[in-house]
């Protein structure tokens, strides 16, 4: 027997927590009957179990991709607003979605996968992934201003959580910063340096855990090699 929530994100519908909502909004049944219980199990072998009338089955084998997701793409199969997705990028034979999500204002590297379990392994809190991000900033990023983000700024009353912040370069214009956190609040980043009175120009994720985005292209995704994809199983 199988949680349903994890037996649909199994088949590649979704990550766990969004098979929840699929649940919770009712659009799933077992054997014929609506289900908006968390807490329901099914036997994968046995039990009927479609979503919006479609069957849901495990696949015979899982897809792994690094893409690097332009600025201006929505992170989510559909938008409701009409703008173009990160899916639009995609060409596969099977259903994937996205580990996580990117601002549609940042770029960088995201995961695409039918794997549930390996999306629920990237983006559990308990594990505290480091993200690394590359913002370029208009003006000068003076080691004051860096010192006041690694203590972690407040924000509407709240204290952000701390980063690892370094200048990489200025060019008399822009300033290029590398930002590591283990926290995914949202916007976070950008959060933190319009509360010391910086504006983001370009900001983008350039690694997750210890999988780099290289040199892939913007716009292109690349099969993730089997040490990228142990190097966050190993730590079942």
């Amino acid at each position: 027997m199988m949680r349903l929530n994890k037996f649909l994100s199994s088949c590649g519908l979704a990550s766990r927590r969004k098979c929840e909502d699929y649940i919770k909004d009712g659009r799933v049944s077992v054997n014929g009957e609506t289900v908006d219980s968390l807490g329901v199990s099914v036997d994968e072998k046995r039990d009927i179990v479609l979503v919006d009338g479609k069957v849901m089955s495990l696949p015979s084998n899982f897809v792994y991709l690094k893409l690097n997701k332009p600025k201006g793409y929505a992170c989510t199969s559909s938008d409701e607003r009409g703008r173009k997705t990160i899916f639009d990028l995609v060409q596969s034979d099977v259903r994937l979605f996205n580990v996580g999500r990117l601002d549609y204002d940042t770029e960088g590297l995201i995961f695409l996968t039918n794997d549930g379990d390996f999306a629920n392994m990237v983006t559990h809190p308990k594990f505290h992934f480091e993200k690394e991000y590359v913002a370029t900033v208009e003006g000068e990023m003076k080691e004051s201003d860096l010192a006041v983000l690694r203590r972690g700024v407040v924000v509407d009353g709240e204290r952000m959580p701390t980063a690892k912040v370094k200048l990489l370069s200025f060019d008399g214009k822009f300033s290029k910063v590398s930002v590591v956190i283990d926290e995914g609040q949202n916007h976070q980043v950008r959060r933190m340096f319009d509360a010391i009175g910086k504006s983001i120009k370009l900001l983008k994720r350039v690694r997750i855990g210890n999988v780099r985005l290289g040199g892939l292209c913007r716009g292109k995704t690349k099969p993730m090699t089997d040490e990228e994809i142990a190097y966050f199983k190993d730590l079942k």
